[in-house]
């Protein structure tokens, strides 16, 4: 598995004007957190290359964790920091969300303040 977890970092770290912040994982949930920054456009761009290795290289059919899992790919944060605001980040999740779902046909879920329905805005 670190592997895969490499590979996915490494398609985060070849986006330009992306840093790579942290990789953490936690093998009793099988699940990773990576942290990157950088302004919008490329973070989106890192993000969706990020998700396309995890779908590609990802077999829930042999996950073993004891934390639930929606997919390869379940939570995407996009979190403002200097100079950015919230209304930015909800703009990114939702142009995400839309070009993950129509690039890689797969549902997307967006919540709290990114959320279009009243029942996913407070997970």
């Amino acid at each position: 598995m670190e592997d895969v977890i490499r590979a996915i970092a490494d398609a985060i770290k070849s986006t330009p004007a992306v840093t790579l912040l942290d990789v953490e994982s936690n093998p009793d949930h099988n699940r990773s957190v990576i942290s990157f920054v950088g302004e919008p456009g490329p973070v989106k761009q890192a993000a969706l290359a990020a998700a396309a290795k995890a779908i590609e290289l990802i077999d829930l059919n042999k996950h073993k964790g004891e934390h639930p899992r929606m997919g390869a790919v379940d939570v995407v944060p996009f979190v403002p920091l200097s100079g950015a605001t919230m209304e930015d980040c909800v703009s990114l999740a939702r142009d995400f969300g839309r070009e993950l779902g129509a690039s890689y046909r797969v549902p997307v879920f967006l919540y709290e303040e990114a959320a279009t329905v009243p029942e996913r805005r407070n997970l």
